[in-house]
């Protein structure tokens, strides 16, 4: 299996957006625990975000409400595991837009495998849950792509509820795979030679903007965006 590789897209500071139609903005919570200790975090194995991670969102948040301040977001949705919500707590304190939980953006179910090391559970897999993407990787866990449809249905979903406006999604690292998967139109098991890295408190932007014809496109604009994060300690 190819290994994912790490990249930063952004654009230049001050080059204005192409008149836009839909920008989707999905941050990735900050580091959390069960990072920090190799757990697998499903609704047991997540016990919240590190005081580093409180930290990196903190940053996350005041990027997010100076563009709030410039050019509002509709909507604001959260996933329910506690290190997301935990993270849009912390943003709603600074845009003073309360979130909506989505459940089906929540991140994969994992079954047995929920609050065990992920070493152990990559070993008895002989890999990670996109090795075999239509196999179980714990007893009553989703397939890689169970969660990926499961995922990107609630993506569309919010996109065509929200069309022409700016959404922002505090979310996990398998959302922002997700969404990258649905608006790159990625055949299945692409997963099987590419994948998506981010890091904590992260910022991915894709925007839709209408062309001169009246033609739309998705455009990746930003992905795993950490300008606005300094030194943490």
């Amino acid at each position: 299996m190819a290994q994912p590789v790490r990249v930063n897209l952004t654009i230049p500071e001050g080059v204005p957006p192409m008149a836009q139609t839909t920008e989707l903005v999905i941050a990735r919570h900050g580091e959390a625990a069960c990072n920090v200790a190799g757990i697998v975090g499903g609704e047991h194995g997540c016990t919240g975000l590190t005081d580093r991670g409180r930290r990196q969102v903190g940053q996350l948040a005041a990027r997010l409400a100076a563009e709030h301040a410039a050019r509002p977001f509709a909507v604001f949705y959260s996933t329910p595991r506690l290190r997301v919500v935990q993270t849009a707590e912390i943003i709603t304190q600074a845009l003073r837009l309360p979130p909506t939980a989505e459940p089906q953006l929540r991140g994969p179910d994992h079954g047995e495998a929920d609050g065990r090391p992920w070493a152990d559970v990559k070993t008895a897999f002989q890999g990670p849950p996109q090795h075999a993407p239509d196999i179980p990787y714990a007893h009553g866990s989703e397939a890689w792509n169970e969660y990926l449809d499961r995922a990107t249905k609630a993506l569309q979903k919010i996109l065509a509820r929200h069309n022409g406006e700016r959404i922002l999604i505090a979310a996990h690292g398998e959302t922002i795979e997700a969404a990258n998967n649905l608006l790159l139109a990625l055949p299945r098991n692409a997963c099987l030679r590419l994948g998506f890295v981010t890091d904590h408190a992260s910022v991915t932007r894709w925007q839709r903007p209408t062309n001169r014809f009246g033609r739309t496109i998705w455009q990746l604009v930003a992905h795993n965006d950490t300008r606005h994060l300094g030194p943490i300690r």
